[in-house]
Order: C-alpha cells, then sequence, then structure tokens
C-alpha cells in the first residue's frame, strides 16, 4: 500500500518539479534583463540614449530611420554613439568605404548578428562570414554573371510583366478601383524570383491574386527578426525564445512553414532535375556538387531563403517607393515616358541599357529609399574609423545608406529633393553611378519601371498621397510602407 501511495504521488511530485524549474527560468531571464539595463541605464543619461528607450523620438519624426538621419546631420563627424544598443551609427562616406572595403575583414556580420537572424538566414550568404561567405558569393557571382543567366532571368522578367502584371494594372484602370500596388509589386516581385531561382511559379500574380503561404510566413518571419535587432538587450528575445511564447512563438511558427515550403521546392526541383536547367537553384546545386562543401538539404534551405531575401523584397520596395514619388512628380514620370517613347521597339536587354534618364530615377529614388536602409558589422579588433571614431573590440557599427541619402555634406543643400539629373554626370547627360548596384535587380526595376510608365498614369490616394515625402515605414529587414500604397490606375491617353 505504501508503495502504491509513493507511486501515485510521483506525477503530482514531477509537476511541481516542474513548476518550480519554469518558475526558476522565469527569474533568471528575469534577472538578467535588470541587470542589462542597470547596467546601460540611467546610468547612461545621454539625450540620444534616453530618447531611444522612451520612444519620445517619436514626437518630432515620423520613422525611427528619420531620427538617426537628423542625429548624423548634426554630427560634425556624421557618426553617433547609441549607449544602450552598444552601437556606433555612421552615414559619413570615409567610414563605409573602411568597413566595406579597406579593412573589410576586421568588420564581419559578427556572432551577435547570426542570432539574431540564424533562425531564418541559416548558413546563407546574408548570415555567414569568412570562408562561407567568399565560398557563396564567388558561386553568386559566377552564376549571376553569366550570360545564359542572365538572359534567362530577362526573359522570365519581360514575361511576368507583359503576361500578369500590365493586365492586373489594365483590369484595375478599367474598373476604376484602388489597389494596393505594394502587394501587387511583392507578388510580382515574388513569382519572379521563384521562376529565375527555383524554375517554379507560385502563381501569386493572377488576376484572383491567390495569397501564398510561403510569402505571408517569410513576411512574418522578417519582420519579426528585424525586432530581436531592434531590442535593446538580446536577452529579452532570447527569454521569450527559451518559453516560446509572444512574438517568438510567432516567429518559430512562421520558420517552420518557411522550411516546409523550401523543402517543398527543394524536393521538387531535385524531381524535375538539375542538368540542363538554368534557374539559379539547379546551377548552385549542380555547381556545388563539384565542391567539397557538403551540398544538403538544409544548406540548399539557406541558400532559397536568401535568394527570396534579395530578389523579393528588395526589388518590391524599390519599386513601390519609385511609384509613390513617380505620383508626386508628373514630369519626371513625363520625360521617362519620352526616352522609351518608340511603342514599336521591344524592351530588350540592350535598348533598356541605354535608358540614362530612368537609370538615374531609380538611383535618385533608392537614395532617398533604399530598399535596406541600414546594415550592421561588428568590430573583430579595436579599430579607428577614418573620421577619428575609436571602436572597440566586439562592438557593433551600423552604417545607415537611408540617411546618407538626407546628408547635405555629401548631396547639397537640396538633398531632400527628388531630382533624377544629379547622376547624369557622364559625358553627353548620360547615367554614371556613385555607388555600384546588383545589376540583376536593376534591370528587373528598370523593365517593370518602364513598362508600366509607358502605359499607365499612377496616382496614389488618400493619406499616402499627402506623405509622399515622408511615408511610414514598418519594422522588416527591408523597407515597407505602413498600410501599403494605395493608387489609382489610368491608362496614358495618347
Amino acid at each position: 500500500m505504501e508503495a502504491a501511495a509513493a507511486d501515485s504521488s510521483l506525477p503530482w511530485a514531477a509537476q511541481c518539479l516542474g513548476a518550480a524549474l519554469f518558475a526558476a527560468a522565469l527569474c533568471v531571464a528575469a534577472l538578467g534583463v535588470v541587470l542589462t539595463l542597470l547596467r546601460r541605464w540611467p546610468w547612461c543619461s545621454c539625450h540620444v540614449c534616453r530618447a531611444y528607450l522612451t520612444g519620445s523620438w517619436a514626437r518630432d519624426f515620423t520613422n525611427l530611420g528619420d531620427w538617426y538621419a537628423q542625429l548624423l546631420r548634426d554630427s560634425p563627424t556624421g557618426t553617433v554613439h547609441v549607449h544602450v544598443l552598444g552601437c556606433t551609427v555612421t552615414a559619413n562616406p570615409a567610414n563605409v568605404e573602411y568597413m566595406l572595403r579597406t579593412n573589410f575583414d576586421n568588420f564581419p556580420k559578427g556572432k551577435a548578428f547570426a542570432a539574431v537572424l540564424g533562425d531564418l538566414l541559416g548558413r546563407g550568404i546574408f548570415n555567414v562570414d569568412g570562408h562561407a561567405w567568399r565560398h557563396q558569393r564567388k558561386m553568386a557571382s559566377l552564376e549571376l554573371g553569366s550570360v545564359a543567366v542572365r538572359s534567362y532571368a530577362f526573359g522570365i522578367v519581360a514575361q511576368e510583366v507583359e503576361s500578369r502584371l500590365l493586365p492586373v494594372l489594365a483590369a484595375a484602370a478599367d474598373a476604376g478601383v484602388v489597389v494596393d500596388l505594394q502587394d501587387v509589386f511583392r507578388r510580382f516581385a515574388f513569382d519572379t524570383i521563384c521562376k529565375i531561382s527555383f524554375g517554379l511559379d507560385p502563381c501569386c500574380l493572377e488576376l484572383e491574386m491567390p495569397v501564398s503561404k510561403l510569402a505571408d510566413a517569410f513576411d512574418t518571419a522578417t519582420r519579426l527578426c528585424a525586432m530581436r535587432g531592434a531590442a535593446a538587450s538580446p536577452l529579452l528575445w532570447r527569454a521569450k525564445r527559451l518559453l516560446n511564447v509572444g512574438s517568438e512563438r510567432e516567429l518559430r511558427e512562421a520558420i517552420a512553414l518557411v522550411d516546409e515550403l523550401a523543402a517543398a521546392m527543394i524536393r521538387e526541383r531535385r524531381k524535375l532535375g538539375v542538368a540542363g536547367s538554368h534557374d539559379l537553384l539547379s546551377r548552385f546545386m549542380a555547381s556545388a556538387g563539384d565542391d567539397a562543401h557538403e551540398v544538403d538539404d538544409k544548406y540548399l534551405r539557406d541558400i532559397v531563403v536568401s535568394f527570396l531575401l534579395a530578389g523579393r523584397d528588395t526589388v518590391s520596395s524599390a519599386l513601390t517607393t519609385l511609384f509613390m514619388l513617380l505620383s508626386s512628380n508628373p514630369t519626371v514620370a513625363a520625360t521617362m515616358r519620352a526616352e522609351a517613347s518608340d511603342e514599336s521597339a521591344p524592351l530588350t536587354y540592350e535598348r533598356l541599357k541605354r535608358l540614362h534618364y530612368t537609370h538615374a530615377v531609380l538611383y535618385e529614388n533608392m537614395r532617398l529609399f533604399p530598399p535596406v536602409q541600414f546594415d550592421s558589422k561588428f568590430c573583430a579588433g579595436p579599430d579607428v574609423l577614418p573620421d577619428g571614431t575609436y571602436v572597440a573590440g566586439g562592438a557593433r557599427v551600423t552604417y545607415h545608406p537611408y540617411a546618407m541619402g538626407r546628408m547635405p555634406r555629401i548631396w547639397g543643400a537640396d538633398h531632400g529633393a527628388f531630382r533624377p539629373d544629379r547622376w547624369l554626370t557622364g559625358p553627353g547627360g548620360a547615367f554614371r553611378p556613385r555607388e555600384p548596384v546588383q545589376e540583376l535587380a536593376v534591370t528587373e526595376m528598370k523593365a517593370v519601371a518602364v513598362a508600366v510608365v509607358r502605359a499607365f498614369d499612377v496616382e496614389v490616394v488618400g493619406d499616402s498621397g499627402a506623405a509622399a515625402c515622408a511615408p511610414k515605414f514598418v519594422s522588416g529587414l527591408t523597407a515597407s510602407i505602413s498600410g501599403g500604397l494605395p493608387v489609382r490606375i489610368r491608362r496614358v491617353v495618347r
């Protein structure tokens, strides 16, 4: 009887022990958060840290990036310290050149960055350093530089524009309805990158506008990963991940769906075969097969996610802000239309390259609204930036393209104006870029911009039209406008 009673008490004892361990974990996590905050604040009483922690910057600025831009404009060196984040933020071109080129090896992404994005990006090119980064970059450069791949990719873009994008916009114009152009471009870019990268068609941009589970899960995952990076202490999100609650539970569920659908893509690609295929995943699989690196499903999953991040979010972000700006600058749209006025000539790859004004418009748009508004590195060893800023080993350094586009010392007094001709500095007013940008993505954006401008006028409606110079962005790895971009489409009258 005593033995039986003892046995029956075991489940109760186990429950008590589990509850005690759970409570202990909560206490440890809470203590870690408190100690971190006590170490950094309120002893750091500078106005920058207090504004960041209290959110008081939002009283004067629409976006966090606008607040950073003002801080960096006011700084004599174009560099500021946010002590509560343990971060140096810079918009000084000499510093950026030093970090990304001159002393590149001393500014890796670092373990802290990899931890923030590791669940989503894994060992993909955007989340690794050293040999792994060089290996993937070399392979990507070889494939993207291939004439066959470029021709294949441009053919897909041209087909998507003619058979899907333009019909969707024409239907909206004929029906006189308002559409969310940001959503349209995200669907277009998702279809395009899936066909270019994987040889598969999710059919997101059909007239009935089906919803892709992968696209939705990817949006959720990138948004929540960005929230991790903005947290004052990593202990906050690490504690939630440990307990599987709140945003971390939502992130885990989104990434599980991304993993599931990426695995389905890889299985389908393997079933179709990679020999003779021009999509990037097939070529990557075939090329990597001769390398010592083991091409397992986890590695390929990380490649798939990297392709999606590079090819969908950046393109759709840039196209959305481009047409937001064109809506409030109709003379620029008219000049683009005049440059591409020959309706009988197909938009070939070579013809697009000769449209210098359109190219300048794209760069001016990305100067003001870069798809990736900031990026962080970690200083491997103690260093001094060209502007004299000392950076301790292990410290975080963020360069801020969004703020750089708003610096009068770089762009002059009219830095806030949308003026594409500032890029036409070559012979005879030809386009001459100040910074190199991935050619394939720019060509895709150029093809879309020219095709849409030749056929339609796009008018931003509602509050978004009034706020075209200062849209509100949501948190994410790439820029995305809060509430989308509602527009009215009208056919161009000839």
